[in-house]
């Protein structure tokens, strides 16, 4: 149950940068969020938009997995895995930040999926 919770917390995230990404990207709540000058967010607005859509496909197959219950196991574990390698990237590329926000998150996941909880 705790895992499952936890898949639900790391989908929210996904969902959240959705929602940066493709809607506030060039607005002053995106500019916080991802630290950017207003002409380069509007200069990258398509790239953040297709970035965003890469998210919500993550969000939609850890929400997926959950739908399946039981079985959803290892769609639940990939779409974990998923997440965690692409925060690593960005935590390696663009900043230590998404290490906390992406893969810390999908690793408890994983971990409790692992172990039953």
């Amino acid at each position: 149950m705790v895992g499952n919770i936890l898949v639900g917390l790391v989908a929210l995230i996904h969902l959240y940068i959705v929602y940066l990404e493709m809607v506030l990207w060039d607005t002053p709540r995106g500019h916080k969020a991802f630290g950017l000058k207003p002409d380069f967010a509007t200069a990258s607005k398509v790239l953040a938009a297709n970035q965003g859509l890469y998210n919500g496909f993550l969000a939609a197959g850890l929400i997926w997995g959950l739908w399946l219950g039981e079985a959803g196991f290892q769609v639940k574990v990939f779409f974990l895995l998923c997440v965690a390698i692409a925060g690593l990237y960005g935590a390696a590329t663009v900043s230590r930040k998404i290490l906390y926000i992406q893969t810390v998150p999908a690793a408890l996941a994983l971990a409790a999926l692992w172990l039953g909880w």
